[in-house]
C-alpha cells in the first residue's frame, strides 16, 4: 500500500463500499439504520505491524465501550497498511479476540473481519460469494452485541441473509461488482 495513501481517501473509499455495496446490495440489513444516523465511526490505523494494530485496536475498542451507543454504534478500523495477506489477516482475528478477552469486553464488543481479499473456507479464492466480506482495505468491524442482538430479534434468520446475498452477488457476477465499487457514474455518487 502507497505511502501517500490519506486518510481522507482510505475513508472515502470504505464509505463509497458501505453504501454501494453493503447498503445499496443490502448485504447487511441492519447496516443502513446506523449509517443513516450517523452512527458509524470510520478510524484509520498507520499501524505497520500487527502489533501496532494491536495497540490501535486496543485504543478503538477501549474508546467504542466508552462512547454513548446513540451517538457512535459502530467503528470500522480501517488498516490500509498492515495483514494485506488475507491468511495473515485471518490469523490476526484470533489476536482481536484475545483483545477483547483481556479487556473484558466479551459479550459487550466483537470484530467482524473485511478484506480485499477474504476468502471463506470452502471457497475458490475467486468465488463471487467472497465478496460479501470484501472491503477496499483490510477493516476490523467493531460492534456492540446489543445491537447485534436487537438486529437478530428484527430478522430471526439470519441464514436466510447469507443465501439472499449469494444470490443477489452471483446475479451481479464478480465483473458487475467490481464496477458497482469503481464506476464514478453509479447512483450515489
Amino acid at each position: 500500500m502507497s505511502p501517500l495513501l490519506d486518510d481522507d481517501r482510505v475513508i472515502a473509499d470504505t464509505g463509497r463500499w458501505l453504501e454501494r455495496a453493503v447498503i445499496g446490495l443490502n448485504l447487511c440489513p441492519f447496516a443502513k439504520s446506523v449509517y443513516v444516523k450517523d452512527q458509524v465511526r470510520y478510524a484509520v490505523s498507520h499501524a505497520t505491524t500487527p502489533e501496532a494494530l494491536r495497540e490501535d485496536l486496543v485504543r478503538e475498542l477501549q474508546w467504542l465501550a466508552a462512547e454513548d451507543p446513540q451517538r457512535t454504534d459502530t467503528t470500522l478500523l480501517i488498516h490500509p497498511h498492515v495483514l494485506q495477506d488475507f491468511l495473515d489477516y485471518n490469523d490476526f482475528l484470533d489476536v482481536a479476540d484475545a483483545v477483547l478477552d483481556e479487556l473484558d469486553l466479551e459479550g459487550v464488543l466483537q470484530v467482524a473481519s473485511f478484506h480485499p481479499h477474504y476468502q471463506f473456507a470452502g471457497t475458490a479464492e475467486d468465488d463471487v460469494e467472497n465478496c460479501t466480506n470484501r472491503s477496499p482495505y483490510p477493516t476490523l468491524h467493531l460492534l456492540r452485541e446489543d445491537s447485534i442482538e436487537r438486529a437478530v430479534q428484527a430478522f430471526p434468520e439470519p441464514e436466510a441473509i447469507y443465501e439472499a446475498n449469494i444470490r443477489t452477488l452471483r446475479a451481479l457476477g464478480r465483473e458487475g461488482f467490481e464496477r458497482l465499487l469503481n464506476d464514478d457514474a453509479a447512483p450515489g455518487r
